[in-house]
Formats: structure tokens, sequence, C-alpha cells
């Protein structure tokens, strides 16, 4: 994990290579119409930051937009107003993921000259790209352009056809599959501000991540295409996977303006959202009932209860409050200081931790679940569990000074009483809950790609509280399941993406339909 001042800088440097200029007003048309202000030529380590860029500082975004995915996935609620994200409503999206992707093949073309044995790293990292933008964006919306995406008028497509889920999920597999191979061949590369140009922690980040996409297609294991049972078992016992947090696909911060943590309130960085948020009961009340430390990381006691004579390090002093509760009720919590705010190192510190879209926990207890499945052997389940609740304590404890741990550290003693009083139990269903459970918690404040609500979804868990008084979605019975189709897409490729809506959902675009993956 490296520090964002690199993206920053290499970014910049992209916008402002050589710039042309005219002199004369004798030159030909295109000369004369040449913009002066942009680049003519760049370098394929310049792509490479700039698209790395868009999938990790772009996508956690600053202040309140980095609280978006939290707001989502009701562990955090809003006070300032209501909150769409928070009350369930969705509307349309956009595929702004897919545009990035134009400059992986001039990436390809400039990295084509390089004779130091990186040219193979540039391809496999494009193969990367292509399938973490191609997936995000089929878990929006369902079908989406796949074989005719990127291409133009010059490949003789403007209106790019739909192709169906799995014909997406089958070639983002093959995408990351030739990755893997790819980074195997290739040399360290330039342009890479998370792991240094280092291929084999991309090589490991890239079979990880294959793995979290295979989880999403449990409901498919049967289909005999994709062999996902098969591919998992294959991935996760013979290619180089994260072994620790430190191979976790994120970012650092440093005290400069445009480059602190997210949530920060500093010198550098005017943070006037901070006022705003109150921590709900999907994380405090699983914390508070197995008496879990992280709770103490995360948070910071209701004031109210400290004025009634709590101390910081009692779990009474902590109390969650429920995110479908109406907006003045959850304003009376926070004016009565009845509540929980997030700890103050995410406030205080320019660097409070960094903040990853995948981390290593997450892998393990993508395992744990694929064990509990049988599509691993089960006995290896509750060792992958465990792994994923240590290596998230022990990754707070690494970036949390003493003095914001409410007195409450978390100890190795503690850590090894800990894991034992929430051990797998139960059917497989159960199981299933407990290790959601803990991946919900490991990811707060982190996985800023909505995964919490990806997995309730998926899953279910953590279960989220329908209340039909402040569901915004319609109808209020539901919880929605998907966005609309962005309208750029309705208003230029009109025909395909109602072939798309016909053949999937009946010709409804429909928030409450259930996409492929779902069903």
């Amino acid at each position: 994990m490296k520090t964002i001042c690199k993206s920053i800088s290499k970014t910049i440097y992209l916008s402002l290579i050589a710039g042309v200029v005219f002199t004369s007003c004798t030159k030909k048309f295109d000369e004369i119409n040449t913009n002066p202000d942009k680049s003519t030529s760049t370098s394929a380590s310049a792509l490479a930051t700039s698209m790395i860029t868009s999938i990790t500082s772009s996508d956690i975004g600053g202040t309140k937009t980095f609280m978006g995915p939290f707001m989502m996935g009701k562990s955090i609620l809003w006070t300032e107003q209501q909150e769409g994200t928070q009350y369930n409503k969705i509307s349309r999206t956009d595929f702004s993921r897919l545009e990035v992707l134009r400059n992986v093949p001039v990436m390809l073309q400039y990295a084509a000259g390089l004779t130091d044995g990186s040219q193979p790293s540039y391809e496999a990292l494009g193969h990367f790209l292509r399938a973490w933008e191609f997936f995000y964006t089929t878990m929006t919306v369902g079908d989406i352009p796949y074989a005719d995406a990127i291409k133009g008028e010059s490949d003789g497509v403007i209106k790019p056809k739909y192709d169906s889920q799995k014909e997406v999920f089958a070639g983002i597999l093959n995408e990351l599959d030739s990755a893997n191979t790819l980074f195997g061949q290739g040399t360290d590369f330039e342009g890479d501000f998370i792991y240094d140009g280092d291929v084999s922690k991309w090589q490991k980040l890239t079979n990880s991540f294959e793995l979290y996409v295979l989880m999403q297609l449990y409901k498919h294991t049967d289909d005999s295409d994709l062999k996902v049972k098969e591919r998992f078992k294959t991935i996760a016992t013979t290619r180089n996977l994260m072994s620790s947090y430190e191979d976790n696909f994120a970012l650092t911060y440093q005290n400069a303006g445009g480059l602190c943590y997210p949530w920060s309130n500093t010198a550098v960085q005017v943070n006037s959202f901070v006022i705003y948020p109150v921590v709900g009961r999907n994380l405090i009340d699983p914390l508070k009932e197995t008496k879990d430390r992280r709770l103490f990381y995360f948070t910071e006691p209701a004031a109210a209860k400290i004025a009634a004579g709590l101390t910081a390090d009692n779990y009474d002093a902590y109390i969650g409050v429920e995110a479908s509760d109406p907006l003045n009720k959850i304003k009376l919590a926070h004016d009565e200081k009845l509540f929980c705010d997030v700890n103050k190192r995410y406030v205080d510190l320019f660097n409070a931790e960094p903040v990853g879209v995948f981390n290593y926990w997450q892998l393990q207890f993508i395992l744990a679940e694929a064990a509990v499945r049988g599509w691993l052997p089960t006995s290896e389940a509750e060792s992958y569990y465990e792994k994923g609740i240590r290596s998230n304590m022990e990754f707070l404890v690494s970036h949390t000074e003493d003095s914001y741990t409410h007195g409450m550290p978390i100890t190795e003693s503690y850590i090894s009483g800990f894991l034992p009083s929430v051990q797998l139990s139960g059917d497989t269903e159960h199981k299933i809950e407990q290790i959601i459970t803990q991946q919900y918690i490991a990811g707060f404040m982190q996985d800023a790609n909505n995964t919490a609500w990806f997995e309730n979804r998926r899953t279910g868990y953590p279960t989220f509280i329908l209340n039909s008084s402040t569901n915004l979605n319609q109808p209020n019975t539901g919880f929605p399941k998907r966005w609309l189709y962005p309208q750029n897409e309705l208003d230029h490729n009109s025909e395909n993406v109602a072939a798309a809506i016909e053949s999937q959902y009946g010709g409804n675009d429909n928030v409450n339909s259930l996409m492929w993956i779902l069903k």
C-alpha cells in the first residue's frame, strides 16, 4: 500500500505533458483546431496511474461521499437531511466505469514498445481493470455491453449490444485468468501507487478478487459452462492469494490538501459534515453482544451515558440507533446525545487508516463461506473465519493509537480469548450468517463499493429492518434489488437497452426485479 501522492501527481502529469499550441493562422484546419491544453503524448505508466486512481481514490471519494456506502449498508445514519440511500431509494446509475476502460488499449499500445519485461504486466493490468469495472457495472443493473463495449465509430460500433449477465461473468472470469497468467510472466511495472508495481501482489489480488466474483455465482453452481465450484477450488488451492492485510488493495494518506483520509477534519482538509453521522445498531449491537472490543476502535460512547456516570470502557455506554427509524427520531437521539459517533481518530488524523476496496480479511470470509458450502473441505471453515477476524483486529491495532481505544485495547491475549466465543456453530445457514456478520463488522469504514449492501442482497445478512413507514422504495413492502439503466443509454442506445430490459425483466426497468445472479 502506497500513498496516493503519486496518484495525484502523475494524474496531473498526464494532463499537462507537452501541450500543443498553434502559432500561425495559415495552419491546416485540423492543426488550427488542436486543443492547446490537451496532451498529445503520454506513457503506459501514466495511463496505469490514471486508471488505478479511477478504481481506488475516485471510488472512495471524500467527506460525505465517502459515507454513502455505509449509509446504504445501514452502519452509518445521517442527520443532516433524509438520505435516499439510508432509506432504500435507488434510481438510475451510469456507465462511467466503462468509459474509464477506453484508456486500456491506449496503455497497451504504449506498453508494446517496452523492452524491460513489463509489457505482460501492463497487459495483465488491463485485464484486471476490465474485469473490475465490468463486474461492478453488471452488479448494479444486470445485462450490460461487454463484447462491444469500449468500441466506437472506428470499429463500426456506436450502439453496443448487450450481453447476458452470464456471458459478462464468463468474460470477467476469463479476464482474471489471463491477468493471473500475465502477471506471472511480467516484471514489476511503473505507474502503480498501491503496490509499487509489485506483480506478485497484483497476482495475489487478481486471484483473490476472482474468488469474490465466483462467490457471487453461488446460486449457479450447477452451471456446466461456468463450473463455479471447480473453478473456485482450483484457484483457492493452486494459485497465489493475499497472505496478510499488508496485501490489502488499499490507499494510504498524507497530510496535504486532497490527500488526507476521506473523513478527516484537519487544518489542510475541512470536513463540515462531521456533525451529522450516527452509528447504526446493525454495527453496534453485534459488537456489544459478543463483547467485541472493535466497538471501542470504531465508535465514541454516547455522551449522555458518559454524563450519567458510565465510563468509556463500559459496553453499556454505547447505543446503536436503528437505520429505518424516522429521521426526526434519529435527530432526537442525536440532539439528546443518545447515540454513538465514529471514533475521533477518523476525524482527528490525516492518516487514520488505509482504506481498502478489497481486503485480505474479505478473502478469508469468502473462503470460510466456500468451505461451509462444501466448495472446500468443511473442516477448514473455522480456520478461514478466524483468520478474517484476527487480521481485521490486528489491522486496527496497527493503525490505532492507545488514546483512541477508550481503555479497551485489543491485545493478543484478548484475540485468543475472543475467537472461541464467536466460533461457527449450528446449521449451514447459521454459519453463513455468522460469516457475513463478521465480514460486515470488518468492513466498517472500508469496502467502499457497497459491499455490505451487495452481501445483504445476496444472502439476507446482516438483516436490515423493513419499516414501511420510512422505506422510500416503491412498493414500500420490499427492498430494492438493482439500479435502473442509465438515461444516456435510453437516449442513445435505446434499441439495445430495450432488448436487455425485455429479456431480463419483461420490459419493465424496475428496481425490484431480480437479475440473473440472484435467481
